[in-house]
């Protein structure tokens, strides 16, 4: 996710601060994508820059406020209005370690595999059991929507890296079986 469309995100709500701006984009999130609050500042730093927000006074205990400009409120509905772009894929450190690990000398990449499923697996199950107690917890409620639809993406990409390391194995296993000695 932007950084900087999330924040814009939560200043639709209405003024904020930034460590208020961290704490709920964090708890929008899950938890997942913690913010480091010099990244906060230097975001907002830039989106008031590009006319995005302003500051809008202070609070009671002297913190600076952000508001959404009007020109914030249009990138905002150009980023819901376009996709996500997935033309050129993220190097996958996994893709790129397996691939490599082929033919190396003393790398049984089976091994490397299974590592990788049991480590795969042991997240599936730590998201599974979040998204069982945001489910417990206030299931309708629109920050725990947003909770649960991270968690869900997080647990269907665990479960997909789980399937594709299922391929793995069987084509190295196929390999092995019909590679001439």
């Amino acid at each position: 996710m932007s950084i900087r469309h999330g924040l814009l995100v939560l200043l639709e709500r209405g003024p904020r601060y930034g460590s208020r701006l961290r704490t709920e984009f964090e708890a929008r999130t899950g938890g997942t994508w913690p913010l480091n609050i010099g990244q906060v500042y230097t975001t907002l730093g830039r989106l008031e820059r590009d006319g995005m927000v302003v500051q809008d006074g202070e609070d009671e205990a002297g913190r600076v406020l952000y508001s959404l400009t009007e020109a914030g409120r249009a990138e905002l509905r150009a980023w819901f209005a376009r996709p996500v772009e997935r033309a050129s894929p993220p190097r996958d450190e996994l893709a790129i370690k397996l691939a490599l690990a082929v033919g190396v000398s003393g790398v049984d990449v089976r091994r490397v595999v299974e590592a990788q499923r049991r480590h795969v697996a042991d997240a599936l199950h730590e998201h599974v059991r979040r998204r069982a107690q945001a489910l417990a917890e206030a299931p309708g409620h629109p920050d725990e929507v947003a909770r649960l639809l991270v968690l869900e993406q997080l647990i269907c990409h665990a479960e997909a890296e789980i399937r594709w390391l299922d391929h793995c194995e069987a084509r190295l296993l196929r390999l092995t079986i019909t590679r001439p000695e």
